[in-house]
């Protein structure tokens, strides 16, 4: 018996150093250095029309998840965060958006988008897109977005300035005042 409990608390002293490693390796989380511009690649929108994606960013101060509309574990999760983020940013500023960007652009037509979008009761403000299935790869490589082992979500939230440069990327899940506090912020100065 106590051959057993010493085993098991050996097993639980190792695990959290064992696990270190793995969860730091997808989440590169603070302020980007140097800022890096967002690729310049096609995307669809969820209302069926096609930009790029600079020009989706340009202009405005954008905090971007990752999602996809099949998901029933983390992307729910994510959605609700950006609705508490929604009802938190000012009314009246039209420079700030929030964005849910499909790492399923096979799946995740403008019609799935738009039925993801009103389940949150995603206000003008934001949208959701999906890259062109070619261009996923490069998308998820520029946000170091992808998550290691066999799940591969990532629950960070990425802000971009109004040059449509990446400036920081946050730790996953953050609180969703911290969210809507750093897009205001960021609407108003540049990080450098």
């Amino acid at each position: 018996m106590k051959r057993r409990a010493l085993l098991r608390a050996g097993i639980a002293a190792a695990l959290p150093a064992l696990c270190i490693g793995k969860a730091r390796a997808h989440n590169a989380a603070g302020e980007v250095r140097p800022p890096l511009l967002a690729p310049d690649i096609k995307v669809t929108s969820n209302t069926g029309s096609t930009a790029r994606l600079r020009d989706l960013l340009t202009g405005k101060a954008t905090a971007l998840q990752l999602m996809f509309t099949g998901c029933s574990s983390i992307c729910p999760i994510q959605g609700a965060l950006f609705a508490q983020v929604q009802a938190a940013l000012p009314r009246s500023d039209s420079s700030l958006q929030l964005l849910s960007a499909s790492i399923d652009p096979l799946g995740d037509d403008p019609k799935a988008l738009t039925a993801w979008l009103a389940r949150f009761q995603a206000g003008s403000r934001w949208r959701a897109f999906s890259p062109a299935p070619a261009l996923l790869d490069t998308w998820l490589d520029f946000l170091a977005g992808r998550a290691v082992g066999p799940d591969k979500h990532t629950g960070q939230v990425y802000f971009f300035d109004r040059q449509a440069r990446l400036v920081l990327r946050t730790v996953d899940f953050p609180q969703p005042a911290e969210v809507a506090r750093l897009l205001a912020q960021l609407a108003t100065t540049t990080l450098r």
